[in-house]
């Protein structure tokens, strides 16, 4: 890192290495903010690294974590304490879902998703959110699901982990409103990335019973960046998925969680 690094606007993105939160630092690149990359491969992280320094002429400090493991939010703040980096935007990222059964999936690999989907989130926010009001400026992005709007069978825990997000990110707007703080909640229908291959899904992707488009990681990451910069609480990219959470409201739990059940257990 180089001497006065820390002058520059600084974001701070998980799970940067493909997918939405790449297409989410090529935005926050784009707009001239310095950036701390966190991801598992430290390949990868480099590789996108390279492209936007040369593209935006902006730092770029890349971090290989795996956020799943219970230590590594712990690790991630001493890295930006030891350079006396606090962001002016926070982006986690980082998740993983999970399918099969809950019974027949691993303990050990459950916990370690609701570390990764819910503990290092949590962590992040927890230390960055009371320099961000000190300041009295900051935003924080958190990325959800539309799953986080529905009870999902086969795949328990990554849905409940997304609900949690959810609820964490609306109560936080409210408590730091009138602050110059914003929490924005970020809810993607399917999107065209890895998710679905590590979690072991297979054929189309399917919300509430019904095809529903999926994504692109461009457009879904664009939809969330602007929303950020706005201030607002909650971004669902796409009619199609804002029609289906408008649905769930007046869908019985009971009968969406059936819904997602046929759906899942063929996958």
């Amino acid at each position: 890192m180089v001497a006065g690094a820390v002058k520059h606007r600084w974001a701070l993105v998980t799970g940067a290495s493909s997918g939405i939160g790449r297409e989410l630092a090529r935005l926050c690149a784009a707009d001239g903010y310095a950036l701390v990359l966190v991801a598992r491969s430290e390949q990868a992280l480099e590789t996108i690294a390279t492209e936007l320094r040369a593209a935006h002429a902006v730092e770029v400090l890349t971090v290989a974590l795996d956020l799943a493991r219970r230590e590594a939010a712990a690790e991630l703040i001493q890295c930006l304490a030891t350079r006396a980096l606090v962001p002016e935007i926070l982006i986690n990222n980082a998740g993983a879902g999970l399918l099969g059964a809950h019974k027949d999936l691993a303990a050990e690999t459950e916990l370690a998703l609701i570390d990764l989907n819910v503990v290092t989130l949590t962590r992040l926010t927890k230390r960055l959110l009371p320099e961000f009001l000190a300041r009295g400026s900051g935003r924080i992005l958190n990325v959800a699901s539309t799953a986080a709007f529905q009870p999902g069978p086969y795949m328990a825990v990554y849905y409940a982990t997304k609900a949690y997000v959810l609820s964490y990110t609306a109560a936080l707007a409210e408590e730091v409103a009138g602050t110059g703080v914003t929490v924005t909640a970020l809810c993607p229908g399917p999107t065209r990335t890895g998710f679905q291959a590590r979690a072991g899904m297979t054929g189309p992707a399917v919300i509430l019973g019904g095809l529903v488009p999926v994504g692109e990681p461009r457009a879904v990451a664009r939809a969330g960046y602007r929303g950020m910069l706005a201030g607002r609480r909650l971004v669902i990219p796409g009619v199609v998925n804002r029609l289906l959470v408008e649905s769930l409201r007046l869908t019985p739990r009971r009968l969406a969680a059936a819904l997602v059940a046929a759906v899942t257990r063929r996958r």
